[in-house]
């Protein structure tokens, strides 16, 4: 039985900024293979790169050069249309400041995703958003607004929307680096249950070796390059 297809493959990819004169490489020559149902923890000081690599997996940066196949996608090649189908249908994000819409409930913050992508009236849909809330532990304060919800609530609610539409990849951009030590172990607890109970894969950047302790693999990233796959 051949392998499965993996669900993000990188090769070779580099990203240079020019500032006037100066030439910035933030990205040089990375290799990285990630299989579908992984947590892996890409970690590395500021200037590694590994938010640059961040954006351009989730189609938010273009690359220099290089390739990115993401569920059999070859992100190059996509129009901005199509790139942001991607990013609509296959991907997740999950930020370190939460991004919900000051002025909606917790519940319509997590249903704006799925009115975006057209997924509000389909009834497997719904079956995974109460499982959604459920594992998440939200279901009781939906009606309120971000104002009323603590940090760790807020970013919980934030990973439901990431979710609620079952992307192929979650994303996680320091998850826990506006939390506390509590609210901090909570999120990437309950990160690490939703990669083993739903097989989420999810890829998370960090620069805390203990949140990335988390994660079932490692990739230390410095200089633009990975020194650890």
């Amino acid at each position: 039985m051949s392998e499965p297809q993996p669900l993000i493959q990188v090769r070779n990819l580099a990203k240079i900024y020019r500032m006037g004169d100066v030439e910035v490489h933030a990205l040089r020559g990375v290799d990285l293979t990630v299989r579908r149902g992984e947590f892996i923890a890409i970690v590395g000081p500021s200037g590694s790169g590994k938010s640059t690599l961040f954006y351009i997996l989730g189609g938010l940066a273009s690359a220099s050069s290089g390739s990115v196949i993401i569920d059999g996608k070859e992100l190059a090649l996509m129009s901005d249309t199509e790139r942001t189908r991607v990013r609509r249908d296959l991907v997740g994000f999950v930020f370190q400041k939460y991004n919900l819409l000051p002025t909606l409930s917790a519940q319509d913050n997590i249903t704006m995703a799925q009115f975006i992508a057209g997924q509000t009236h389909k009834p497997e849909t719904a079956a995974w958003f109460r499982r959604t809330l459920e594992l998440l532990g939200v279901g009781h304060r939906l009606d309120h607004k971000p104002r009323s919800l603590s940090g760790g609530e807020q970013q919980r609610v934030a990973i439901a929307r990431a979710i609620v539409n079952h992307p192929a990849l979650v994303l996680a951009d320091e998850p826990t680096g506006n939390l506390d030590t509590e609210n901090s172990e909570v999120v990437l607890k309950l990160l690490r249950d939703l990669n083993e109970q739903t097989g989420q894969t999810i890829l998370m950047i960090t620069h805390n070796p203990e949140a990335a302790a988390y994660a079932h693999r490692i990739v230390h990233m410095r200089d633009g390059r990975i020194i650890h796959p």
